[in-house]
């Protein structure tokens, strides 16, 4: 666009801080605290494919599952 700018151009990029954005006695919370899925990646690990795109995490997939079941998404 030719011209001079008219207003500031938003930031590309922005930090989010978990503790400032949810309360401390959301369901998230208790969601996140007893959930361990750190090993999961590691047990599903034949079941992905060498080629082609990486997948999306098996942790953030069965995160994504847990709160859309909570909250009726």
């Amino acid at each position: 666009m030719m011209g001079p700018r008219q207003e500031a151009q938003a930031a590309l990029s922005y930090e989010f801080s978990f503790e400032d954005h949810v309360p401390h006695n959301h369901l998230v919370r208790s969601i996140d605290r007893f959930v361990d899925l750190t090993d999961l990646r590691t047990h599903l690990a034949d079941f992905y494919s060498h080629t082609g795109r990486p997948s999306i995490d098996p942790k953030l997939l069965i995160r994504m599952l847990l709160i859309g079941y909570c909250f009726g998404i």
